[in-house]
């Protein structure tokens, strides 16, 4: 199997309570707290689709969960109405953000000639079967979606919602196993109770950029990650890698990156799983399509920006809609298991 180059209103305060507690001063937030005891109910309701279409109405952290209620006799009615009334229209002006992030700056794969990631056929017959389908998003910082102004817009997130909205009669679980600067020594450490115990059906390591950063040995880097990937294979899990990002800080360090991409292709055509070139596509925005660096990574030269998270997502999520489609089972494929279809 070969490295793949992809293609590549009456319920509204309810609704809006928890983005309000996180947008409004501390002083206002009181004033919001009697929606609270609806908001549960109001949250429950709301399908993975609804989520995936209205990303600034999500549920609250515990840490943003509106504080008890005041008297109203403490409350100005007039004052309250203003200020709620400002809030909501700010919560709408995240909402619409998010829904046209790519009407801004539109999320297209690199031209040319691209080689197949290859097939994914434990996630394809397990949507085949009708059964339930386990990601596990393993890796750093990048992973865990460090530089996303919201979990929502962490790149496991985004690829949950396109393949639930590709499959929509599925239920497919993408669990967020990213933990900020570690490589491959560390996770390694807790491959077994991070990945393994988790019965994953698809394992997507982001593996590479911190070794880079701290000049460790590319060719130990491999190493562990080929050990790994053993490991997962042996639970019958399929594996996609992804190798670090184009950005100003891994570019400090480009020879140790380009071995460490090297090394990682090869250890994917070895033990024949995929591989999501993140960095040629990230470079591709860059250098062929004349994105600004800024557009895609945020001010610390390293992490991706919403926008980046996104696209790398989307084009992520695309590849592997296509590799379950290239699965010839030789039975009857339910309609919701769609064949590959271009942006």
């Amino acid at each position: 199997m070969s490295r793949y180059y992809p293609f590549c209103l009456s319920t509204l305060p309810t609704v809006f309570a928890a983005s309000l507690a996180l947008l409004m001063p501390a002083s206002v937030l009181p004033l919001l707290a009697q929606t609270a005891p609806q908001q549960t109910a109001q949250q429950a309701a709301l399908s993975d689709n609804a989520k995936a279409d209205n990303k600034a109405e999500k549920k609250p952290s515990a840490e943003s969960a509106p504080p008890q209620a005041v008297p109203s006799a403490a409350v100005n009615p007039a004052a309250q109405k203003g200020i709620t009334g400002k809030a909501i229209d700010k919560v709408k002006e995240v909402a619409k953000s998010a829904g046209d992030i790519f009407s801004r700056v539109p999320c297209l794969p690199p031209k040319g000639a691209s080689k197949s990631m290859g097939s994914l056929p434990r996630v394809a017959s397990k949507l085949v079967a009708g059964q339930p389908v386990v990601i596990v998003a393993f890796g750093s910082s990048s992973t865990a979606g460090f530089g996303a102004t919201s979990p929502d817009f962490n790149y496991p997130n985004r690829l949950a919602a396109q393949l639930r909205r590709q499959y929509p009669t599925a239920d497919i679980s993408v669990i967020n196993a990213g933990k900020g600067g570690e490589d491959a020594p560390e996770m390694m450490k807790r491959l077994q109770t991070a990945v393994i115990d988790l019965h994953p059906d698809l394992v997507i390591w982001q593996v590479g950029t911190n070794a880079v950063l701290r000049n460790l040995d590319p060719a130990e880097t491999a190493k562990l990650v080929e050990d790994g990937i053993t490991r997962i294979q042996a639970v019958g899990a399929d594996v996609v890698l992804i190798d670090p990002q184009y950005s100003p800080r891994v570019n400090e360090h480009a020879e140790s990156a380009g071995k460490m991409m090297t090394l990682l292709n090869k250890t994917a055509e070895l033990r024949k799983v995929g591989l999501f070139p993140r960095f040629a596509v990230m470079k591709d925005w860059h250098e062929k399509q004349a994105i600004p660096i800024e557009n895609f990574v945020i001010a610390d030269g390293l992490h991706m920006s919403d926008w980046g998270y996104a696209c790398f997502a989307q084009l992520l999520g695309d590849d592997i809609i296509k590799s379950v489609g290239q699965i010839k089972l030789g039975v009857n494929v339910p309609a919701d298991v769609r064949a590959y279809r271009p942006m």
